[in-house]
């Protein structure tokens, strides 16, 4: 039986995501003291997060307008929802790889500047379409960099098209190695990747390590007529350098979700309005699991798709649980232990998982934990929330 949790919605979130959460949970724009925030665009770094919130969960992927380190201080888990768009931004990449390669953008600037009679109208279309010409995809080679949900997905529909794939990804994780086609050819690193690529598409996250991915260095190895594509994140590559490239002819094509001032007048730059998860599945899948994730949490401690925190997941084998977020430091599952002990608590089943700095804790003891037990975990040096969860 749900307990009653109150969620915070700050966007417009699907109403089957919000058809998820259990009948008796407090949701709304409205609501005061969450237990929970579900939030897909909207920034939240200067907002005033209440200190009853215990999860936020972003309907999307991308997490860079949650302050997602000062949540994991407080033990605060953020999730996110990878893999739920990742149809609908393969579907958009492929959609400017056509852009670019049939010069599409520019072929419909031209025929809306069209002046004249239908007599003059057919002349100037055939005078002007051979400024237009574009090539194929099949036989063509595209790089991806990042290869996780959305990139796997990429590159199975590129193969079928009849494209050559090579991809980099140094952080690839087990699951997505498995789900990678085996055609696709493994990159000894982004300027190797570069130099055999037609196209290059992005689809890794933005942090420091990918701040300017793509600088003027590497757009000066690019294919001469080389497209990129950017549905990612825009900071992933360094605008200056696009446009210089642009200008010097050796990159044809810049296709991205992000509009820039600096690059908006160039006709080699098309820049859609941030549609990479705007379809109504993907903001329907995005909006599920998250739910889904937020429930499990708030409900039964489990993690699954925590940017912050490590996935987690314990069976219940009593009706008595403890869910406890603590830095990762030596000697803590001892330290729960005979706290433990110490209030004539049996452990049922405990289990620890960490990821880098933040670590969790799940136990299931053998009868009801007062307040003073939970006090006295929160007291051990490291722990940074102990919620108690009987089941009801």
């Amino acid at each position: 039986m749900a307990q009653n949790q109150k969620i915070l919605t700050l966007n417009a979130i699907s109403k089957r995501g919000l058809a998820r959460l259990p009948g008796a949970y407090t949701v709304g724009n409205d609501v005061t003291e969450p237990d929970g925030v579900l939030v897909r665009s909207q920034d939240m770094h200067a907002m005033s997060i209440a200190a009853s919130v215990m999860a936020i969960g972003r309907a999307g992927a991308g997490t860079n307008n949650i302050p997602v380190r000062a949540m994991s201080e407080r033990g605060v888990p953020v999730f996110n929802a990878p893999g739920a768009n990742a149809n609908a931004v393969k579907e958009l990449v492929i959609a400017g790889m056509l852009l670019g390669a049939r010069n599409i953008a520019p072929a419909m600037h031209f025929v809306a500047g069209l002046q004249g009679d239908e007599a003059s109208l057919h002349k100037q279309v055939e005078a002007g379409k051979k400024a237009f010409v574009g090539h194929e995809l099949p036989g063509r080679t595209l790089g991806i960099i990042g290869l996780g949900a959305i990139g796997s997905l990429l590159a199975d529909a590129a193969i079928r098209l009849g494209m050559n794939v090579i991809g980099y990804d140094p952080e690839i994780t087990v699951d997505a190695a498995w789900r990678l086609p085996s055609q696709v050819k493994k990159a000894a690193s982004v300027e190797d990747l570069i130099k055999h690529s037609d196209f290059i598409s992005l689809h890794t996250p933005l942090v420091p390590a990918t701040k300017d991915l793509i600088n003027a260095d590497r757009v000066k190895i690019m294919r001469k007529g080389c497209v990129l594509l950017n549905f990612a994140r825009d900071g992933i590559v360094n605008e200056q350098a696009v446009l210089d490239g642009l200008n010097e002819h050796r990159l044809h094509a810049y296709i991205c979700d992000f509009p820039s001032n600096l690059l908006k007048q160039h006709p080699g730059f098309v820049a859609l309005p941030h549609l990479g998860a705007s379809t109504e599945e993907a903001e329907e899948n995005c909006a599920v699991m998250v739910a889904d994730q937020i429930v499990d949490y708030l409900e039964n401690g489990n993690i699954l798709n925590a940017v912050n925190f490590p996935n987690i997941n314990l069976p219940r084998e009593s009706a008595f649980r403890l869910a406890i977020a603590n830095a990762n430091v030596p000697n803590m599952l001892g330290q729960i232990s005979t706290a433990l002990a110490a209030a004539g608590l049996n452990i049922h089943n405990m289990v620890n998982k960490s990821k880098g700095e933040m670590a969790f804790t799940l136990v299931d003891v053998d009868a009801a934990v007062t307040d003073e037990v939970v006090a006295n975990l929160a007291a051990i040096e490291g722990v940074l929330r102990v919620r108690y969860l009987p089941s009801v």
